[in-house]
């Protein structure tokens, strides 16, 4: 159980809610979770306590399904971001309800009711299938692909020529685009790249230093640190976008080792890259199915 003091509260509701925050954080630490994963789960609740104006000791079902049926009717969030605020929901309630934690005797104490579960499979989304994406999402056809690297590549261009700031930024998005199709990269894994992780391939010689690429962000397990993988290069032009940038473009932004920092020295941010992406792929007229 978390401890709870004996002295009296000035606001026992909000001081509550505060010590069973406190707690779940506590606990997901000791799962070794995501600190990202524990603080969405945290704001989550939170904005939970504030549509429905009650405390998690009188929640019910009936007002789990007002709220979700306000963000798909009214928000239309997708189905799969419904499951998770859900499943981030019911984590909550399982604790809260626990005997071995104790909230139960702590609310009766002070408010006279106990918290309970009220996430169950009869007003939950279930997950039924593991891909869920969009029909309308697809691949780039060459042609596209082709068309939206010469697209990015000629906007470097234009901006350089008209004088303005953000040539550099775009270069580095050019190049991150380019470098995130030849290796087969989710974003996370493209933001962290650093030069020393790439090395020399012995059956591909011809790539030189840029032969393979070691990912040491990939996509974590629950409870696991990112994994690690290699990836090696396959396209004859990679090294060379990869060797222009680092020659031209990325010690302008910063002097460490960061493949590709942002203009503030931090790592790039995922909105910051899929802002000018949808903005490419509208000047294209390419379908709105097409993704990074």
């Amino acid at each position: 159980m978390f401890l709870v003091g004996a002295v009296p509260l000035l606001h026992p509701e909000v001081q509550t809610v505060e010590e069973m925050l406190d707690g779940w954080r506590n606990q997901q630490l000791c799962r070794n979770l995501d600190p990202d994963t524990i603080d969405a789960r945290i704001s989550l609740v939170r904005r939970f306590i504030e549509y429905t104006n009650e405390y998690p000791w009188s929640w019910t079902p009936a007002v789990v399904e007002e709220f979700f049926a306000d963000l798909r009717s009214i928000k239309g969030r997708r189905q799969s971001t419904i499951r998770g605020y859900q499943n981030g929901l019911r984590l909550f309630c399982s604790y809260i309800a626990d005997p071995d934690y104790g909230w139960d005797r702590v609310c009766e104490q002070r408010f006279g009711t106990h918290p309970a579960q009220v996430f169950f499979s009869w007003n939950t989304a279930a997950h039924v299938q593991d891909n869920e994406q969009d029909p309308e999402k697809r691949p780039f056809t060459k042609r596209e692909l082709q068309d939206f690297f010469d697209h990015a590549d000629d906007q470097v261009t234009a901006i350089a020529r008209s004088g303005k700031k953000g040539w550099l930024p775009a270069f580095r998005d050019a190049v991150m685009f380019k470098v995130a199709y030849s290796y087969g990269l989710r974003f996370n894994e493209l933001r962290h790249l650093q030069t020393v992780d790439f090395s020399r391939n012995p059956h591909a010689r011809e790539f030189g230093n840029l032969g393979v690429v070691k990912i040491r962000y990939g996509k974590a397990k629950k409870g696991s640190p990112p994994k690690r993988r290699t990836v090696l290069t396959v396209f004859d032009w990679t090294p060379e976008i990869i060797s222009d940038w680092v020659t031209h473009g990325q010690p302008y932004l910063d002097d460490g080792i960061d493949l590709f920092p942002s203009e503030r020295g931090a790592l790039v941010a995922e909105r910051t890259l899929l802002r000018r992406f949808r903005r490419y792929c509208n000047d294209l007229e390419l379908s709105a199915g097409l993704d990074l």
